[in-house]
């Protein structure tokens, strides 16, 4: 458990919304080993991440500008770029679970904020939430993490993304 864990508790118990937020994960989310590791390491083992769908976002590129302490190194967010898409998988999430998935992805640090991508599904266009690194914490300087693209490599084969996405990955972190 740590100091995020309470503000997180609490606001799950202020919501009174009975629905559900539309969640496309592109990172480390989608190594669901490392997330359930991480789900236990702070105190979260009621909550389990939904099977989802593999997903496209199209008109966005991954761009490594997040200098992590935590992974030695620089970790993806993602970035407008015409001609180009990110594959992932779509989760939906109960409205009262989603303070858990702002923390898993950094928005209680202040190291991502939310925006809204239009994501493909068997063809089927929907509007979910990502997340991408805070325009304030923006940094290109510095080496990219290898652990962490290993670990995005991991859950990207896991998640069943298509191996030429999976196989892009490495020179996307050049």
């Amino acid at each position: 458990m740590d100091a995020h864990y309470g503000k997180v508790m609490q606001a799950r118990d202020q919501i009174k919304d009975t629905g559900s937020k539309l969640y496309f994960a592109y990172s480390g989310v989608l190594d669901r080993e490392a997330f359930e590791i991480w789900a236990e390491e702070h105190s979260y083992q009621f909550f389990t991440l939904p099977e989802g769908q593999v997903a496209e976002a199209k008109g966005v590129d991954l761009i490594f500008d997040f200098p992590s302490r935590w992974w030695g190194g620089r970790v993806a967010g993602l970035t407008m770029k015409d001609d180009s898409s990110v594959f992932g998988r779509l989760f939906e999430i109960p409205a009262k679970e989603w303070p858990i998935i702002q923390h898993k992805e950094g928005v209680v640090t202040g190291m991502s904020v939310e925006t809204t991508l239009r994501v493909l599904v068997n063809g089927q266009e929907f509007e979910a939430t990502a997340f991408v690194t805070s325009p304030n914490r923006r940094s290109l300087d510095g080496p990219i993490s290898e652990r962490y693209l290993e670990a995005l490599i991991r859950g990207a084969r896991a998640s069943g993304l298509p191996a030429e996405y999976i196989a892009s990955l490495p020179a996307k972190a050049r």
